[in-house]
């Protein structure tokens, strides 16, 4: 259990600093960044579409009411033109997605951080701490609508930082749960 916990540990600085990554290209070139990645998703599903409807019709050839490659093929198509027309509009749904992504980490970080205050181990306060800001960093950035890019990029370079000391605390304090 405690290799697993440290593995996991270890996943959770990974993400965070794949976080602080994103976080520091969206500061640098906000903009770009949105329409980039808009662009790649949209191809990624213009391809997934062409992909699904040619395997549809070397599968069978026919209609068969049974096999959504065809529909799964089209509507892909249909997401990765818009994906690619409306680069604005993914903003928003990044936006919300990393808001609510920082949320669900910070509750667990919170329930983790009541673990630790129970078992009467040191750092549960710092842990605490760093998720309740963990957490009102998730509530701007999901509730801000008119947060910038920019700003968002702060706030995911911010969620980093503290995931990662909070991660480090945790395994810090797992031998001495075991």
């Amino acid at each position: 259990m405690e290799k697993f916990l440290k593995k996991s540990g270890w996943i959770s600085i990974l993400e965070s600093v794949v976080f602080a990554i994103l976080g520091i290209i969206l500061i640098y070139k906000p903009e770009e960044t949105v329409k980039f990645v808009s662009i790649i998703l949209g191809i990624i599903f213009i391809a997934i579409g062409i992909y699904k409807i040619a395997t549809y019709y070397m599968a069978k050839g026919k209609f068969d009411l049974y096999n959504f490659d065809f529909a799964y093929g089209i509507i892909a198509i249909i997401i990765g033109i818009v994906m690619i027309a409306c680069s604005n509009m993914l903003g928003n749904v990044f936006r919300i997605i990393v808001g609510v992504w920082i949320i669900y980490s910070a509750i667990i970080r919170m329930s983790l951080a009541i673990k630790f205050k129970n078992l009467e181990l040191n750092g549960w306060l710092y842990s605490l701490i760093f998720a309740l800001i963990m957490f009102a960093c998730g509530i701007y950035i999901t509730l801000n609508s008119g947060a910038i890019v920019i700003t968002i990029g702060i706030m995911i370079v911010a969620y980093a930082v503290i995931d990662i000391v909070e991660s480090i605390i945790f395994m810090i304090n797992i031998k001495k749960v075991f």
